[in-house]
């Protein structure tokens, strides 16, 4: 009995039952899950500006206190200059919509004389669609005013997250080293050691490329005389922040807005090719230098995780995806038996040996 094996077929089952029931799991605790992940995310990045502090009031109490009130008054400011140029924008909203329902007029115009199809069909077509995105709006409005509402229920608990786990970090990580035990210390602290640089690292790349490319949108849409171009580029660049994903959505808006304020519709063609331009340059210099360089994951892993983050999580499954990927890549290479399944994860490229081939002389 004792030499008794699982057979194979067995022990994939009990994984894959393992790896349902802990998605189930986090799909429905996912309100509890999402704010402690993102206020441990920002407890490790906040953790060297503490520790700062600390040494300088001698007291870490204040010193976490100091680091969440310049934390707040930095998003503080980041909103209000947002929201100064979103007024502007939602201001004109109107003018844009009459805008686009002229532009819509004269397409059906021109639909009805060269496929020789009765305008008033299209119009009616168009009225009907309209009125089913009224009533479908109206269900939807309901549902954004609870999300809302356990939005901002979110917005307050962070803090209070951050702040405690930044002064009860020593209770922490002696708690994870007496689970694991004292022979496993040192794998352990290696293991917490490099999650608190990826993190660290990549959180303030990500800040970087997010600045580079909303000023690189920023200025083509000024340069091509694009209205709203400072917000337009911000709500690109946070859109970016979505790995190679949220660019491809993040040029819709642009280009939508240059349909309607412009008289030509080259603007459009324009606005797409400056985006991109800039997706270029992202890809292939800003993020290699600043993000792909701290967290090694390859790009196919980088979409799967995306699109799975996005299955369970929503939106914010799709931001957190990279880095909890990448520090299950850590926990991975850390343990012998799984450690495969951490080079999978990786970007290093192993050296394929290609059979010599070997031609025989030919005979006179």
């Amino acid at each position: 009995m004792d030499n008794y094996k699982i057979p194979i077929y067995a022990k994939a089952v009990l994984v894959l039952t393992g790896i349902f029931i802990f998605i189930s799991i986090l799909f429905i605790a996912q309100d509890i899950i999402i704010p402690i992940v993102y206020a441990c995310i920002a407890a490790i990045v906040l953790g060297p500006m503490v520790i700062l502090l600390e040494r300088f009031f001698k007291s870490r109490l204040v010193a976490i206190f100091i680091s969440l009130i310049i934390v707040f008054l930095i998003a503080i400011t980041f909103v209000f200059l947002l929201s100064s140029q979103l007024s502007i924008f939602t201001s004109s909203f109107p003018k844009m919509l009459d805008k686009f329902y002229l532009t819509i007029d004269h397409a059906v115009i021109w639909a009805s004389g060269k496929f020789a199809i009765d305008a008033e069909k299209i119009n009616a077509f168009i009225a009907d669609t309209k009125n089913d995105i009224f009533n479908s709006s109206r269900s939807v409005i309901g549902t954004t005013l609870t999300r809302i509402g356990s939005t901002l229920v979110v917005l307050v608990l962070i803090p209070v997250y951050v702040f405690m786990m930044l002064y009860y970090q020593p209770l922490l990580l002696e708690f994870i080293q007496q689970l694991f035990g004292k022979k496993n210390e040192k794998e352990v602290a290696e293991v917490l050691g490099s999650t608190k640089v990826i993190i660290q690292r990549y959180m303030i790349a990500l800040l970087l490329e997010a600045v580079i490319v909303a000023a690189m949108n920023s200025a083509g849409l000024l340069l091509l005389g694009i209205d709203y171009a400072i917000i337009i580029g911000i709500i690109g660049a946070l859109l970016n922040l979505i790995p190679y994903l949220g660019g491809i959505v993040a040029v819709a808006l642009p280009m939508m807005v240059a349909f309607v304020t412009k008289d030509s519709v080259s603007y459009v063609f324009l606005v797409l090719f400056l985006y991109i331009f800039v997706q270029l340059i992202d890809n292939n210099y800003v993020m290699p230098k600043l993000v792909a360089s701290r967290v090694r994951i390859n790009a196919l892993v980088s979409i799967i995780a995306v699109l799975i983050g996005d299955a369970i999580w929503g939106i914010p499954g799709m931001f957190l995806s990279i880095p909890l990927t990448a520090i299950l890549k850590v926990i991975l290479d850390h343990i012998p038996s799984v450690k495969p399944w951490g080079f999978l994860l990786g970007d290093t490229m192993p050296i394929i040996h290609l059979p010599k081939i070997r031609f025989r002389k030919k005979l006179k």
